[in-house]
């Protein structure tokens, strides 16, 4: 399965990223509200007028005059393509009224595949196919006869089966609507709108409607293809496949081999990740009094694989500076902070907690002990006192002048940052150097 690009695919975000057009979405903000109650109402009456005509060109021309008024642009290329015969359009899949643009430019029907059925489907414009519908053979077979029908419409299908970006890629076609008919007429659709999204994964059809009122146009270019037949011993994947590669030519994009199935467990991954980090900040260090974290925007975007690297990569150097902290703690900090100075300041606020854990994995009596068994400071803002206790084991007092330096150095560089932070949390210093400026690293010179 291709999931390199599977971010690129699909906006998870509504507003853009760039400072700028957000100033300008904000300025257009009063205007675009205003604009789409106004649609809103104009919308109603337009609704009402594809309901009173009947199908013809006349209609087709007066609802898509009225639609520009609602900020949906139609243009297309080369209608002359269009084949009259055929019964089946196979179209890319952007957004939720794709099936409502083509039918501006020629009578099609769109079977609705999920979803409410009723009034909302026919209001819609969707064709409903009734409840007998279960299985994807029995919706080809369905379909199969409704296009041996020489009275009805042409039937529009979405081999995507869901919608994308249009930017990066198309979703690797489903088979069954071309085992419908073997000759087939592509459309490739391109849509374009300013400020704002196309569409977002997790958003219903109304949201989607309401956000296109807002916004000042959307634009739809339909490029019609020349007809396409299905040739002797060619699979109906085959068939797709090759379909799906002319309209990724056409469009300007790659043909991938991801799947509606894979967006939606991409989709699942994703929130189950943001789930995840939102209970561990609020069960976490949070409620200890340690500063708020925030989920790095990379991790969200980052291949899993690459991510547990990274991860592992940065607990090592934490785990190289505080050896007692569990390793998984160190990384449970890290995936929130995802910053290696905040954490190493996060687990030293709080040490006291995992000295149970610590203490629980050392076998007593080891003559690794930690030298430095008592490290208490006592501070008050108008007059400051800091004392320190340094406690020895017998075997290190007997140890050689070298390897007690050595064992004295480690553990003193450890409580001297220990030491420093607390000072800087009590005073609201922003900077070790502003701590020193108070005296504190002479004491610990007279014990050097």
């Amino acid at each position: 399965m291709e999931t390199r690009g599977i971010e690129q695919m699909f906006d998870f975000q509504r507003l853009p990223n760039d400072r700028f057009i957000l100033l300008l979405l904000l300025l257009y903000s009063p205007v675009g509200v205003c604009l789409m109650l106004l649609r809103i109402f104009i919308g109603v009456h337009v609704f009402l007028v594809s309901c009173a005509l009947p199908d013809s060109i006349v209609r087709r021309f007066i609802v898509r005059v009225m639609c520009s008024v609602l900020g949906l642009h139609v243009r297309q290329n080369s209608p002359h393509l269009r084949d009259k015969t055929s019964r089946l359009y196979i179209c890319n899949h952007v957004t939720h009224f794709d099936h409502n643009i083509i039918n501006l430019l020629t009578s099609c029907n769109t079977p609705l595949l999920e979803g409410p059925v009723g009034f909302l489907c026919w209001a819609r414009g969707f064709m409903e196919l009734g409840q007998g519908v279960q299985s994807r053979a029995e919706l080809t077979e369905t379909l199969r006869r409704y296009c041996s029908s020489p009275a009805a419409l042409p039937l529009l299908l979405f081999p995507e089966e869901d919608t994308t970006n249009g930017r990066t890629g198309l979703l690797k076609f489903s088979s069954w609507p071309f085992s419908v008919s073997d000759a087939i007429q592509p459309v490739a659709l391109l849509v374009k709108r300013p400020f704002i999204a196309l569409n977002t994964p997790e958003s219903s059809w109304l949201t989607e409607l309401l956000w296109t009122f807002f916004v000042p146009f959307t634009e739809y270019h339909v490029r019609w293809l020349p007809p396409l037949s299905k040739e002797d011993g060619e699979s109906y994947q085959e068939f797709a496949s090759k379909v799906q590669e002319l309209l990724a030519t056409e469009l300007g994009v790659i043909s991938t081999q991801i799947t509606k199935a894979d967006k939606a467990e991409h989709i699942k991954r994703k929130r189950h990740t943001a789930a995840e980090t939102a209970h561990s900040s609020k069960n976490g260090f949070n409620d200890l009094g340690a500063r708020p974290r925030t989920v790095a925007q990379g991790f969200l975007g980052t291949n899993a694989g690459a991510e547990d690297s990274r991860v592992a990569c940065m607990a090592q150097q934490v785990k190289e500076v505080l050896p007692d902290i569990p390793f998984s703690v160190i990384t449970r900090d890290l995936l929130q902070t995802n910053c290696v100075d905040t954490t190493i300041t996060n687990l030293l606020e709080h040490t006291e907690q995992f000295s149970s854990e610590a203490a629980a994995g050392t076998p007593s009596g080891s003559a690794k002990q930690t030298s430095l068994s008592t490290l208490s400071v006592t501070a008050s803002t108008p007059n400051l006192k800091v004392q320190m206790t340094l406690t020895f084991s017998p075997i290190q007092k007997n140890a050689g002048a070298n390897e007690s330096n050595e064992f004295f150095s480690q553990n003193l560089s450890i409580y001297y940052t220990k030491f420093i932070n607390k000072i800087c949390n009590i005073l609201y210093c922003t900077t070790e150097k502003q701590a020193l400026c108070f005296g504190f690293d002479p004491i610990l010179v007279n014990y050097l």
